[in-house]
């Protein structure tokens, strides 16, 4: 995970607020699990005990996780953008040539990624497509459906 991962400020105070709650009440909660298991007996045919240790593993892997993403995180300010063409953070207004049907979809990082949201990321097949694209291009997406020609109507920040 040597790659830089672009977030907004919402995003990254997202990941530090997940991190913190981990480290503080996950751990917490880890360690009682632990605790409580251990109280009841004889720890080699334990399974409530192997569980909570399983679960802690487990939690601690999240935390390692979390931490790479914050350390690797640089965060993007939307007032720097370039709205000429298409970028991280831009919101691109797109028409489906085939289908003539018009979509809007705001381009984030990776771990900030939702398509209900509307976000989707610049490392998807769509994402990739659009980078670079200015208003009037339009972007060949190969899909496993067949390529998807889209065209780009606007390109804004929101």
């Amino acid at each position: 995970m040597a790659d830089n991962i672009y977030l907004t400020q919402e995003g990254y105070d997202k990941i530090k607020a997940e991190l913190d709650d981990l480290k503080t009440r996950g751990r917490r909660e880890a360690a009682d699990a632990i605790a409580e298991a251990r109280e009841k007996g004889d720890l080699s045919e334990n399974a409530e005990y192997d569980a909570a240790k399983d679960a802690q593993g487990i939690l601690e892997m999240k935390i390692n996780d979390l931490e790479k993403k914050i350390a690797h995180a640089r965060i993007v300010d939307a007032s720097q953008i370039d709205t000429d063409k298409v970028n991280i953070l831009t919101t691109v207004k797109l028409k489906n040539i085939k289908i003539n049907k018009s979509i809007e979809y705001t381009l984030v990082g990776e771990s900030e990624a939702d398509l209900k949201a509307k976000k989707i990321s610049v490392n998807s097949p769509i994402g990739k497509g659009l980078l670079g694209k200015k208003v009037g291009e339009v972007a060949e997406i190969k899909t496993p459906g067949g390529v998807i020609q889209f065209e780009v109507l606007e390109i804004s920040i929101k």
